[in-house]
Protein backbone atom coordinates (compact mmCIF):
# COMPACT_ATOMS: atom_id res chain seq x y z
CA UNK A 1 0.00 0.00 0.00
CA UNK A 2 2.87 2.52 0.88
CA UNK A 3 4.38 1.89 -1.88
CA UNK A 4 1.66 2.02 -4.40
CA UNK A 5 0.41 5.32 -3.26
CA UNK A 6 3.94 6.88 -3.11
CA UNK A 7 4.17 6.31 -7.16
CA UNK A 8 1.24 8.62 -7.52
CA UNK A 9 2.37 11.44 -4.88
CA UNK A 10 4.99 12.90 -7.92
CA UNK A 11 1.68 13.33 -9.90
CA UNK A 12 -0.69 14.50 -7.06
CA UNK A 13 2.32 16.90 -6.39
CA UNK A 14 2.39 18.27 -10.31
CA UNK A 15 -1.58 18.65 -10.51
CA UNK A 16 -1.28 20.77 -7.11
CA UNK A 17 1.37 23.17 -8.81
CA UNK A 18 0.01 23.78 -11.86
CA UNK A 19 -3.90 24.22 -10.41
CA UNK A 20 -1.84 26.77 -7.93
CA UNK A 21 -0.19 28.66 -10.58
CA UNK A 22 -3.50 29.03 -12.66
CA UNK A 23 -5.81 29.35 -10.05
CA UNK A 24 -3.90 31.30 -6.68
CA UNK A 25 -6.93 32.67 -5.50
CA UNK A 26 -8.20 29.51 -4.50
CA UNK A 27 -5.42 28.38 -1.78
CA UNK A 28 -3.96 31.56 -0.79
CA UNK A 29 -6.79 32.34 2.41
CA UNK A 30 -5.03 28.84 3.53
CA UNK A 31 -1.61 29.83 4.70
CA UNK A 32 -2.06 29.08 8.39
CA UNK A 33 -3.39 25.30 7.20
CA UNK A 34 0.72 24.53 6.90
CA UNK A 35 1.97 23.60 10.12
CA UNK A 36 -1.32 22.07 11.46
CA UNK A 37 -0.91 19.85 8.10
CA UNK A 38 2.93 18.94 9.28
CA UNK A 39 1.41 18.26 12.35
CA UNK A 40 -0.57 15.27 11.08
CA UNK A 41 2.38 14.66 8.77
CA UNK A 42 4.44 14.19 12.00
CA UNK A 43 2.04 12.24 13.62
CA UNK A 44 1.58 9.73 10.91
CA UNK A 45 5.29 9.37 10.91
CA UNK A 46 4.98 8.37 14.69
CA UNK A 47 2.81 5.68 14.16
CA UNK A 48 4.49 4.01 12.15
CA UNK A 49 7.64 3.73 14.79
CA UNK A 50 8.34 1.84 17.99
CA UNK A 51 10.65 1.50 20.17
CA UNK A 52 12.49 -1.25 18.96
CA UNK A 53 13.03 1.28 15.71
CA UNK A 54 15.26 3.38 17.79
CA UNK A 55 16.87 0.67 19.18
CA UNK A 56 18.21 -0.56 16.09
CA UNK A 57 20.07 2.75 16.32
CA UNK A 58 22.76 0.88 18.86
CA UNK A 59 23.30 -2.29 16.26
CA UNK A 60 24.47 -0.19 13.41
CA UNK A 61 26.06 3.00 15.45
CA UNK A 62 28.43 3.96 13.15
CA UNK A 63 26.19 3.77 10.04
CA UNK A 64 23.51 5.62 11.87
CA UNK A 65 26.23 8.01 12.90
CA UNK A 66 27.87 8.25 9.81
CA UNK A 67 24.68 9.13 8.36
CA UNK A 68 23.61 11.74 10.59
CA UNK A 69 26.96 13.64 10.37
CA UNK A 70 26.57 13.63 6.66
CA UNK A 71 22.85 14.83 6.67
CA UNK A 72 23.63 17.81 8.67
CA UNK A 73 26.78 18.73 7.07
CA UNK A 74 26.75 18.16 3.40
CA UNK A 75 23.21 19.32 2.93
CA UNK A 76 23.36 22.42 4.79
CA UNK A 77 26.85 23.76 3.72
CA UNK A 78 25.97 22.72 -0.13
CA UNK A 79 22.82 24.61 -0.10
CA UNK A 80 24.66 27.71 0.80
CA UNK A 81 27.59 27.00 -1.62
CA UNK A 82 25.09 26.65 -4.45
CA UNK A 83 22.97 29.89 -3.54
CA UNK A 84 26.73 31.85 -3.46
CA UNK A 85 27.36 30.31 -6.83
CA UNK A 86 24.19 31.23 -8.79
CA UNK A 87 23.98 34.08 -6.95
CA UNK A 88 20.89 33.70 -5.17
CA UNK A 89 19.48 36.75 -3.14
CA UNK A 90 18.52 36.87 0.62
CA UNK A 91 15.01 35.31 0.83
CA UNK A 92 16.13 31.92 -1.51
CA UNK A 93 19.05 31.39 0.02
CA UNK A 94 17.47 31.65 3.29
CA UNK A 95 15.11 28.82 2.15
CA UNK A 96 17.88 27.14 0.45
CA UNK A 97 19.73 26.63 3.32
CA UNK A 98 16.86 25.64 5.63
CA UNK A 99 15.53 22.79 3.38
CA UNK A 100 19.38 21.99 3.34
CA UNK A 101 19.61 21.72 7.78
CA UNK A 102 16.45 19.67 8.19
CA UNK A 103 16.61 15.90 8.65
CA UNK A 104 15.59 13.62 6.06
CA UNK A 105 12.42 13.01 5.26
CA UNK A 106 9.85 10.27 5.41
CA UNK A 107 9.94 9.59 1.62
CA UNK A 108 13.31 7.98 2.22
CA UNK A 109 11.90 5.03 3.75
CA UNK A 110 9.92 3.91 1.08
CA UNK A 111 12.46 5.01 -2.00
CA UNK A 112 14.99 2.32 0.32
CA UNK A 113 12.81 -0.14 -0.21
CA UNK A 114 12.11 0.44 -3.50
CA UNK A 115 16.10 0.71 -3.74
CA UNK A 116 16.41 -2.38 -2.29
CA UNK A 117 17.97 -0.38 0.96
CA UNK A 118 18.50 -1.61 4.89
CA UNK A 119 14.61 -0.43 5.50
CA UNK A 120 15.79 -0.93 8.87
CA UNK A 121 18.94 1.60 9.12
CA UNK A 122 16.76 3.93 6.82
CA UNK A 123 14.14 4.14 9.30
CA UNK A 124 16.41 4.36 12.56
CA UNK A 125 18.02 7.29 10.58
CA UNK A 126 14.86 9.10 9.50
CA UNK A 127 13.91 8.93 13.36
CA UNK A 128 16.91 10.27 14.92
CA UNK A 129 17.24 12.92 12.37
CA UNK A 130 14.21 14.12 12.84
CA UNK A 131 14.97 14.18 16.72
CA UNK A 132 18.26 15.50 16.69
CA UNK A 133 17.09 17.76 13.74
CA UNK A 134 14.73 19.80 17.11
CA UNK A 135 17.81 21.35 18.36
CA UNK A 136 20.18 20.98 15.03
CA UNK A 137 18.37 22.82 12.41
CA UNK A 138 18.13 25.88 14.34
CA UNK A 139 21.33 25.95 15.46
CA UNK A 140 22.92 25.42 12.24
CA UNK A 141 20.72 27.77 10.39
CA UNK A 142 22.14 30.31 13.14
CA UNK A 143 25.52 29.17 12.28
CA UNK A 144 25.77 29.56 8.34
CA UNK A 145 22.95 32.52 8.24
CA UNK A 146 23.02 34.39 11.39
CA UNK A 147 24.78 37.26 9.73
CA UNK A 148 22.18 37.55 6.66
CA UNK A 149 19.41 37.57 9.14
CA UNK A 150 18.70 37.61 12.89
CA UNK A 151 17.54 34.03 13.35
CA UNK A 152 14.82 33.49 16.03
CA UNK A 153 16.78 30.58 17.40
CA UNK A 154 14.77 30.35 20.51
CA UNK A 155 11.79 30.67 19.12
CA UNK A 156 12.37 27.96 16.06
CA UNK A 157 13.85 25.40 18.85
CA UNK A 158 10.23 25.69 19.89
CA UNK A 159 8.08 25.50 17.23
CA UNK A 160 10.49 22.26 16.20
CA UNK A 161 9.37 20.40 19.73
CA UNK A 162 5.49 21.62 19.27
CA UNK A 163 5.79 20.56 15.29
CA UNK A 164 7.90 17.67 15.09
CA UNK A 165 9.27 16.17 18.75
CA UNK A 166 5.55 16.26 20.14
CA UNK A 167 3.54 15.03 17.21
CA UNK A 168 6.24 12.33 16.99
CA UNK A 169 6.42 11.18 19.99
CA UNK A 170 2.83 11.16 20.62
CA UNK A 171 2.48 8.58 17.07
CA UNK A 172 5.51 6.13 18.85
CA UNK A 173 3.24 6.43 22.17
CA UNK A 174 0.50 5.18 20.73
CA UNK A 175 1.86 2.66 18.46
CA UNK A 176 3.48 1.08 21.45
CA UNK A 177 0.40 1.09 23.73
CA UNK A 178 -2.57 0.66 21.37
CA UNK A 179 -0.50 -1.65 18.38
CA UNK A 180 -3.63 -3.08 17.55
CA UNK A 181 -5.79 -0.26 16.97
CA UNK A 182 -2.86 1.94 14.70
CA UNK A 183 -2.59 -1.41 12.46
CA UNK A 184 -5.94 -0.97 11.48
CA UNK A 185 -5.64 2.23 10.28
CA UNK A 186 -1.85 2.25 9.68
CA UNK A 187 -2.49 1.95 5.54
CA UNK A 188 -4.73 4.77 5.42
CA UNK A 189 -1.27 6.77 6.66
CA UNK A 190 0.63 6.99 3.77
CA UNK A 191 -2.07 8.28 1.64
CA UNK A 192 -2.87 11.00 4.71
CA UNK A 193 0.51 12.24 4.68
CA UNK A 194 1.00 12.69 1.31
CA UNK A 195 -2.10 14.60 0.97
CA UNK A 196 -1.16 16.59 3.65
CA UNK A 197 2.44 17.03 1.81
CA UNK A 198 0.47 18.09 -1.69
CA UNK A 199 -1.68 20.22 -0.01
CA UNK A 200 1.33 22.06 1.59
CA UNK A 201 3.13 22.53 -1.60
CA UNK A 202 -0.08 23.89 -3.09
CA UNK A 203 -0.35 26.39 -0.80
CA UNK A 204 3.06 27.39 -0.75
CA UNK A 205 2.78 27.51 -4.75
CA UNK A 206 -0.13 29.90 -4.66
CA UNK A 207 1.26 32.05 -2.19
CA UNK A 208 4.41 32.71 -4.52
CA UNK A 209 2.41 32.50 -8.20
CA UNK A 210 3.15 35.69 -9.41
CA UNK A 211 7.15 35.13 -8.78
CA UNK A 212 7.91 32.01 -10.44
CA UNK A 213 7.97 33.72 -14.54
CA UNK A 214 10.99 35.66 -12.22
CA UNK A 215 12.35 33.13 -10.67
CA UNK A 216 11.79 29.79 -11.53
CA UNK A 217 14.94 28.38 -13.62
CA UNK A 218 17.31 29.31 -11.24
CA UNK A 219 15.80 27.81 -8.22
CA UNK A 220 15.36 24.43 -10.69
CA UNK A 221 18.96 24.40 -11.10
CA UNK A 222 19.60 25.03 -7.41
CA UNK A 223 17.47 22.14 -5.99
CA UNK A 224 18.46 19.36 -8.83
CA UNK A 225 22.54 20.65 -7.60
CA UNK A 226 21.53 20.10 -4.19
CA UNK A 227 19.81 16.76 -4.15
CA UNK A 228 22.35 15.91 -6.54
CA UNK A 229 24.97 16.53 -3.88
CA UNK A 230 23.49 15.37 -1.29
CA UNK A 231 23.03 11.88 -3.16
CA UNK A 232 26.55 12.00 -4.57
CA UNK A 233 28.41 12.95 -1.31
CA UNK A 234 26.03 10.73 0.30
CA UNK A 235 27.05 7.36 -1.40
CA UNK A 236 30.66 8.14 -2.04
CA UNK A 237 31.77 9.24 1.23
CA UNK A 238 30.68 5.81 2.79
CA UNK A 239 31.89 4.21 0.12
CA UNK A 240 35.34 5.90 0.94
CA UNK A 241 34.49 4.89 4.83
CA UNK A 242 34.41 0.93 3.82
CA UNK A 243 30.58 0.62 4.05
CA UNK A 244 28.84 -1.73 1.47
CA UNK A 245 26.72 -1.06 -0.94
CA UNK A 246 23.35 -1.13 0.73
CA UNK A 247 24.29 0.66 3.40
CA UNK A 248 25.90 3.35 1.17
CA UNK A 249 22.81 3.63 -1.10
CA UNK A 250 20.68 3.68 1.95
CA UNK A 251 22.74 6.60 3.13
CA UNK A 252 22.92 8.34 0.14
CA UNK A 253 18.65 8.20 -0.38
CA UNK A 254 18.63 9.48 3.73
CA UNK A 255 21.24 12.28 3.35
CA UNK A 256 19.90 13.51 -0.75
CA UNK A 257 16.05 13.64 0.18
CA UNK A 258 15.02 16.15 3.02
CA UNK A 259 12.11 17.16 5.30
CA UNK A 260 11.01 19.67 3.03
CA UNK A 261 7.31 19.86 4.47
CA UNK A 262 9.17 21.05 7.87
CA UNK A 263 11.48 23.59 5.69
CA UNK A 264 8.30 24.79 4.02
CA UNK A 265 6.62 25.37 7.83
CA UNK A 266 9.53 27.35 9.05
CA UNK A 267 9.50 29.35 5.92
CA UNK A 268 6.89 30.56 6.26
CA UNK A 269 6.38 30.83 9.85
CA UNK A 270 9.46 32.78 10.75
CA UNK A 271 10.82 34.39 7.03
CA UNK A 272 8.83 34.69 4.30
CA UNK A 273 6.60 32.76 1.72
CA UNK A 274 9.12 33.66 -1.36
CA UNK A 275 12.17 31.62 1.21
CA UNK A 276 9.58 28.58 1.09
CA UNK A 277 9.78 28.40 -2.31
CA UNK A 278 13.03 25.95 -3.01
CA UNK A 279 11.43 23.45 -0.09
CA UNK A 280 8.19 23.51 -2.66
CA UNK A 281 10.19 22.70 -5.37
CA UNK A 282 12.60 20.19 -3.24
CA UNK A 283 9.82 18.18 -2.35
CA UNK A 284 8.27 17.64 -6.06
CA UNK A 285 11.90 16.65 -7.17
CA UNK A 286 13.61 14.47 -4.41
CA UNK A 287 10.59 12.01 -4.59
CA UNK A 288 11.15 12.10 -8.90
CA UNK A 289 14.85 11.67 -8.56
CA UNK A 290 14.33 9.35 -5.78
CA UNK A 291 12.18 6.90 -7.81
CA UNK A 292 14.64 6.86 -10.46
CA UNK A 293 17.71 6.16 -8.45
CA UNK A 294 15.55 3.20 -6.72
CA UNK A 295 14.78 1.89 -10.37
CA UNK A 296 18.06 1.79 -11.09
CA UNK A 297 19.87 0.22 -8.10
CA UNK A 298 16.30 -2.34 -7.81
CA UNK A 299 17.46 -3.23 -11.75
CA UNK A 300 21.19 -3.16 -10.72
CA UNK A 301 20.06 -5.66 -8.05
CA UNK A 302 18.41 -7.95 -10.05
CA UNK A 303 21.63 -8.67 -12.89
Amino acid sequence: MLVNVNRFFPLLALIGVVTAYLMPSWFTELKSAIVPLLVIIMLSMGLTLDLQDFANAFKQKRAVLTGLILQFSVMPLSALLISQLLGLDRELTIGMVLVGSVAGGTASNVVCYLAKGDVALSITMTALSTLAGVVLTPLIIKLLIGEMIDIPFADMLLSLVKIVLFPVSAGVIINHFFKSLVAKVAPALPLISILAIVMAITIIVALNANQFDKIGSIILLAVFLHNGFGLALGYFCCRLLGFNHTVCKTISIEVGLQNSGLATALCIKFFSPISAIPSAIFSIWHNLSGAILAGYWARESQD
